[in-house]
């Protein structure tokens, strides 16, 4: 039986990589890609007989999330899987003695907390009629509550601890329904989430994207429904909220 995902921020880095480890294992793809200029995905398409299909996906806008959901539907009735990891990230240097830049602060939360929720509530009538119903939040270390040592960065972070108690209220509404919510933190990456590849970071994007699906199909095939979201970073190890 044909297992369908979306992944959302698609376009490169760990979003294209996760797109591509999930088509190697059987899965039809919905890609969601927010730049046109951008042809990785393009390439790819040719390759997957198919299974690779491309949304057009800006998670920050209403319309443009309410029409990839319409497009979804056209081709399926079904979703077994959602990844919501569309992010950006910036401000990396606010600080309470200095400037802050409230604006892009707004816009971090709009694509990194709200996104994700613009996502779900978009395609959630899908995700139900899947069999597996597994949301997976692509989050961070940057949004744990008892575990921050930042001074600074405040947007980044604020948005990912709101999207971590979102995945638990999302959990919380899903469990009882056969849905589950998992959480997860991809490590520090070479990728281009601050507008350029960041080529210092620890891990490949390819090696974090093997991980983590390796780990939600692990946890896929576990039917047990926590009764909280679980948290793990790519290597599966448990994180502290």
């Amino acid at each position: 039986m044909t297992k369908y995902a979306l992944v959302t921020g698609a376009d490169r880095g760990l979003g294209y990589e996760l797109a591509v480890q999930l088509l190697e294992r059987g899965y039809t793809v919905f890609a969601g890609r927010f730049m046109r200029d951008w042809n990785q995905l393009d390439k790819a398409v040719y390759a997957y007989d198919g299974r690779l299909i491309t949304i057009d996906l800006d998670v920050s806008d209403d319309e443009s999330v309410r029409q990839a959901a319409i497009k979804i539907a056209g081709y399926t009735s079904k979703l077994d899987l959602v990844i919501n990891n569309a992010g950006i990230a910036s401000g990396k240097d606010d600080e309470i003695f200095g400037e802050i830049d409230f604006n892009a602060i707004m816009g971090l939360y709009n694509v990194n907390a709200l996104g994700p929720l613009r996502v779900t509530n978009a395609i959630i009538s899908l995700l139900m009629n899947g069999e597996d119903k597994l949301i997976v939040n692509i989050s961070s270390e940057a949004g744990q509550i008892n575990q921050t040592w930042r001074e600074s960065w405040y947007g980044y972070c604020m948005s990912k601890a709101a999207l971590n108690i979102q995945s638990n209220i999302v959990h919380n509404q899903l469990k009882n329904k056969g849905g589950r919510v998992l959480v997860i933190h991809p490590g520090w990456m070479k990728t281009y989430m601050s507008g350029k590849r960041n080529d210092s970071a620890d891990v490949a994007a390819e090696e974090a994207a093997s991980q983590i699906v390796e780990t939600l199909c692990q946890y896929r095939e576990n039917k047990e429904v926590l009764t909280h979201p679980a948290f793990l970073d790519y290597k599966a190890e448990v994180m502290s909220w």
